[in-house]
């Protein structure tokens, strides 16, 4: 990754942020110096004690500075102090562990929206429904495991996809980010294990911020991509347009708790 030399750097790369000023324009990476929309890159400002802060959302005060949404891009740019050319400033606090507040920040941006995606109808949990709604005509637009739960839980909800899709379980999304305590605080239920987004808005901006988390990290979204991101890709852009499978949703099933066996147990 080659950045620009600072004497051909443009004079002011900063903006206000998203809504308050140049609406619909794209961003400048200010490590690549590529133009992209928004949504392929993450936003930074200076916090008032003058450290640099992830602005997952775009809304924070104050002229902020763009990065792409890759945690390399982040480490190059502490490691060639690019923050304080870009802020103008040489007393501008860069943490050596911003690209761990950025991932933080992404995975807090999950949570959020899988509460939001479980208050639109769009989450089915419990390893019974969700084997349920796999196999339900309607369908599914993904899938959701514990990064901690039983390896043979996965296996069944992996045939489970096997024998609805066939070939086509590559396609699906498996959100297997969060861990059994993230997922109960996001979806208000006990020991959730295994749960299933079904077709509507809530599912789709959900995907997306799994897929930025993703993108960041430099992980697949599918199966399909892990071969090229092994052989040194990075997985697919964080765009918000919507699911990437043609799986249609599935209808909500009641229930507030996740009623699968205990973890380590299913």
């Amino acid at each position: 990754m080659t950045a620009v030399p600072p004497e051909t750097e443009p004079d002011d790369l900063l903006d206000p942020g998203l809504g308050r000023g140049r609406a619909n324009a794209e961003r400048t990476c200010i490590v690549t110096r590529v133009a992209q929309n928004p949504r392929r890159l993450i936003r930074f400002v200076l916090s008032p004690d003058g450290a640099v802060v992830p602005d997952i959302r775009a809304k924070l005060p104050g002229r902020g500075a763009w990065l792409t949404v890759s945690r390399e891009t982040v480490e190059t740019a502490i490691k060639r102090k690019v923050f304080l050319r870009a802020f103008k400033t040489k007393d501008a606090t860069v943490p050596a562990n911003l690209a761990d507040q950025v991932a933080a920040g992404l995975r807090g941006d999950l949570r959020q929206s899988l509460s939001l995606a479980n208050k639109a109808g769009c989450v089915v949990a419990g390893f019974a429904k969700v084997e349920s709604a796999i196999g339900d005509k309607a369908g599914i637009a993904g899938v959701i495991q514990a990064l901690d739960g039983s390896a043979d839980g996965r296996r069944k909800i992996a045939a489970a996809l096997h024998r609805r899709f066939g070939d086509a379980i590559s396609s699906v999304p498996v959100i297997d980010d969060l861990s059994s305590e993230e997922l109960d605080m996001a979806l208000g239920r006990d020991h959730v294990i295994h749960a299933a987004l079904v077709a509507g808005v809530g599912s789709t901006g959900c995907l997306a911020r799994w897929r930025r988390l993703r993108f960041f990290e430099g992980v697949a979204t599918t199966a399909d991509e892990a071969g090229s991101t092994r052989v040194g890709q990075t997985a697919s852009d964080p765009h918000d347009d919507g699911d990437q499978t043609n799986l249609p949703g599935a209808q909500q099933f009641a229930g507030s708790r996740d009623d699968g066996n205990p973890q380590g147990l299913d």
